[in-house]
């Protein structure tokens, strides 16, 4: 009922839908489940029912002006744009809601009661942002959840995670993308110098916005003796595209890898099955992003560098880890730009300036304002632990206790000037 309340005070309009959702699913999951012996043929077509509802709901509110935007390309007589709202976190619980029916005809949900149903979906510290979550992941944790006292290593645990993620998100990703996004609102100006600045500061703001609310959602679980999936395990790191893949937003990758991946791969069709059911995940996961062709190209260009790993890893072949490393994180920034740039034209303006060298000397005031925030966050992504890390070396100490003290604090301090969550838009 909280974490109902909770989805209501923000989705507005939107939570009677997404109340209906939640019930039409159970009411298809539980006959898909009921009916294990029954026709194949005929619990296919159920489940096919049943994703068909969730992926109608998605389209009409994520991609109806997208779809308009197209047709009125093709269009003489231009059909008037919806502007409809995007209700918050439709992308996510979208998929969570489609695992559990593909499940669901599987035969591996059927134990599952409505109480424990509705908290796998409405959960709130995940509903919104994930981490997204596999129904097998929490659903047994619920089932088993006693009847006590909070445990206070749990809370303490649980408000450390969440004061990182609290840091993440207000000290660092908010400069950041302050800068960033007024940079690209006027991407056309921007100079080389500017170009690479405002590029660096979205390919960190993002990490920290989403991690930090990742942390800051896995922080509340631990309170409430939910353990929700890591997300994020040091992604600048990577030396390629497919290692950079599996750090990144991994709940969502292991989604995609289970639900997009693994229907189309045939282990014995060979090498092109493998890098088709690659490219395919990669498309759909740039569509799954934004209603936009930006986001599409994106995705299209991330599915050709992780093939491209894949093929040298197959080959043998293996850069030297700096050399790898550079390239990656190049390539990491430069698929950034498409991925918040408002249109093609503003992307390649940004691009081309990135790589010509022949404007170093321009600058503006606000360029020179961000090496602090950009080397605070480079030192940050590449030579210290991670979250993960950091909550296992964990203790209930003096010292951890003053650390997550003072930075709450402080992060607390700067809650009049947070910005929203760049995956809310999503």
């Amino acid at each position: 009922i909280s974490s109902c309340l909770f989805y209501a005070y923000g989705s507005g309009d939107f939570f009677p839908f997404f109340l209906t959702a939640i019930f039409v699913n159970y009411i298809f999951g539980h006959h898909l489940s009921k009916s294990i012996n029954k026709d194949k043929r005929y619990r296919f077509s159920v489940m096919w029912l049943g994703i068909a509802f969730n992926l109608s709901l998605l389209a009409y509110y994520k991609y109806t002006d997208f779809a308009i935007l197209n047709l009125n390309l093709l269009l003489d007589s231009p059909i008037p744009y919806q502007n409809i709202l995007l209700p918050i976190g439709i992308s996510f619980f979208t998929f969570q809601l489609i695992a559990y029916l593909v499940d669901s005809y599987r035969g591996q949900t059927k134990d599952y009661g409505l109480v424990n149903y509705l908290m796998f979906i409405t959960f709130f510290p995940q509903l919104i942002v994930g981490p997204i979550v596999h129904h097998k992941d929490v659903v047994p944790q619920y089932q088993n959840l006693k009847q006590t006292l909070p445990r206070l290593n749990n809370i303490a645990k649980g408000l450390f995670l969440f004061t990182i993620g609290c840091t993440k998100k207000l000290l660092i990703a908010d400069p950041l993308s302050n800068w960033a996004q007024g940079a690209f609102d006027t991407a056309q100006t921007l100079n080389t110098l500017e170009s690479w600045t405002a590029s660096l500061s979205y390919t960190l703001s993002y990490y920290f916005d989403l991690s930090g609310y990742a942390d800051m959602a896995i922080g509340l679980g631990i309170m409430f003796g939910i353990a929700l999936p890591v997300n994020f395990n040091s992604p600048y790191k990577a030396r390629n595209f497919a290692d950079y893949w599996r750090r990144w937003h991994m709940t969502l990758s292991k989604f995609l890898g289970d639900y997009i991946f693994r229907n189309i791969y045939d282990k014995s069709k060979g090498n092109f099955n493998f890098y088709l059911a690659l490219f395919v995940t990669f498309f759909v996961s740039g569509f799954w992003h934004g209603a936009g062709w930006t986001f599409v190209v994106w995705g299209v260009i991330n599915g050709i560098f992780v093939i491209a790993s894949h093929m040298m890893n197959k080959a043998h072949l293996r850069l030297p880890f700096l050399l790898a490393w550079t390239m990656t994180f190049i390539g990491v920034i430069s698929t950034r730009v498409l991925f918040v740039a408002d249109n093609f034209s503003d992307a390649y303006h940004v691009l081309v300036q990135m790589f010509s060298f022949n404007n170093f000397e321009e600058t503006i005031h606000l360029a020179s304002t961000q090496p602090l925030y950009l080397l605070i966050g480079m030192i940050l992504v590449l030579a210290f632990p991670n979250s993960t890390q950091l909550l296992d070396n964990y203790k209930p100490t003096i010292t951890y206790a003053i650390v997550t003290a003072l930075l709450l604090t402080i992060s607390l301090l700067n809650m009049s000037y947070v910005r929203g969550f760049l995956y809310f838009q999503f």
